[in-house]
């Protein structure tokens, strides 16, 4: 048995999803290869303990993601169970290697055990499906399900050159510009619910992450009813989360939601409502209105030195 793991960067380096992947390769069993599409990072994914080996595929067709043709560069490659985190593009990726192998996929698990069994949430998350699957085959796992795999290794690192026979290349992506931080990779979450009465008052959220140089989450109801962008939602449904510190505003904490939150290391809950579930997982609790308790806390912050 063996596992590859297709690796995704992050500004020249390896994303932080990686030795998640690593750790649930060692589940699995076998060597375990990582590749990485383009380079960079590949010293760091060496280092990764369970990892067997690490190609490092360089090709113009790198420069710019694109499935199909980064799937046709790497299919030849791949064996055995393939790993990738359940980003859009891992997802993406993912399908299109299931397809042009001609093998199996399941997208989007939140835990794995040996003999390959994963489960994964299914209807909106108001049940978990239950899966083994048999190697070969693609899964994508979400990111901060799993505990990361540590370092210490040293795995030996080649160099493959991809051919050009590509069907389609991408020349060049443009991409809109953002600068909020992905609730999946920031330190510090500031989320809120529908306690907070409207979508506008989200804005006093924007103003208290600025502060802390955190990101801004949602529970599922104002995602759902709000319109806010899915990218924000924290939960069984939306993303899974392990920040340092998660302040939680006006969020009742339905089972969903705190399934994605709950291994955060320090969580503070503002609620108007003393007997809000919220409460049984945090670690500091305000009993209040967030128009009470928001500001003094906002204050109290700006006040740090």
């Amino acid at each position: 048995m063996s596992t590859t793991i297709i690796a995704e960067q992050q500004e020249e380096g390896i994303h932080p999803t990686l030795p998640q992947l690593v750790h649930a390769a060692s589940i699995i069993g076998g060597e375990c290869t990582i590749i990485i599409p383009g380079g960079g990072g590949e010293s760091e994914a060496s280092e990764i303990v369970g990892v067997d080996r690490v190609l490092k595929f360089n090709g113009s067709c790198f420069s710019v993601f694109d499935s199909q043709s980064w799937s046709s560069a790497l299919k030849g490659s791949v064996g055995g169970t393939v790993l990738l985190a359940s980003t859009p593009r891992g997802r993406e990726l993912g399908a299109s290697l299931a397809a042009d192998i001609g093998i199996s996929v399941v997208q989007d698990i939140t835990s794995i055990s040996e003999g390959i069994n994963v489960e994964r949430p299914v209807f909106s998350g108001k049940a978990i499906e239950k899966v083994t699957i048999s190697s070969p085959a693609v899964i994508t796992i979400r990111p901060n399900s799993l505990d990361p795999a540590g370092n210490g290794a040293s795995a030996p690192v080649s160099t493959i050159d991809s051919g050009e026979d590509l069907r389609m290349a991408v020349e060049e992506a443009i991409t809109k510009a953002s600068e909020k931080i992905d609730v999946s990779e920031a330190d510090i979450i500031i989320s809120g619910g529908r306690g907070l009465g409207d979508i506008s008052n989200f804005e006093k959220l924007e103003e208290v992450a600025s502060t802390l140089g955190a990101a801004v989450g949602a529970s599922r109801a104002v995602v759902d009813e709000w319109g806010l962008p899915h990218s924000m939602q924290v939960g069984q449904t939306g993303k899974t989360v392990t920040p340092s510190l998660y302040i939680a505003v006006g969020i009742s904490g339905a089972i969903q939601h705190l399934a994605g939150m709950r291994s955060s290391s320090y969580i503070v809950a503002i609620n108007k409502d003393p007997e809000a579930p919220i409460f049984t997982v945090a670690d500091y609790g305000i009993v209040a209105s967030w128009e009470d308790a928001l500001p003094v806390l906002h204050d109290s912050i700006k006040a740090l030195p």
